[in-house]
């Protein structure tokens, strides 16, 4: 069974930075893709950013320039860096990885951007 734990939420203020990491436990397969969702309260699940397992990235538009995702296929893990936050990236921030049988999704972690 493979298990996704993330770490690295919490407060901070507007402009600050927070780094999310996520390491995927229990498996001896390497991910295909890791990415980073996020949900805010009321609102749909989306997509944040992404990484193959040949390190190509993908950004949603609302963090270009903002965020940078980062990954190691061989430890099975993948970071987030998060610069400039603002309020509206309030959200609970979900890991998910794509392995090649099966997908898999972190608890989430919230992080909350206020002053």
């Amino acid at each position: 069974q493979v298990h996704l734990v993330e770490s690295g939420g919490g407060l901070v203020q507007p402009g600050g930075s927070l780094r999310l990491s996520c390491a995927a436990s229990g498996s001896i397969l390497r991910f295909n893709f890791m990415r980073w969702y996020r949900q805010a309260p009321g609102k749909e699940r989306e997509l944040v950013a992404g990484i193959s397992s040949v390190y190509n990235t993908q950004y949603s538009d609302f963090v270009k320039g903002r965020f940078t995702i980062s990954g190691d296929n061989a430890k099975n893990s993948v970071s987030l860096q998060m610069n400039s936050l603002k309020p509206e990236d309030t959200a609970v921030y979900y890991c998910f990885a794509a392995f090649p049988k099966m997908n898999y999704w972190g608890q989430g972690i919230q992080v909350t951007v206020s002053s």
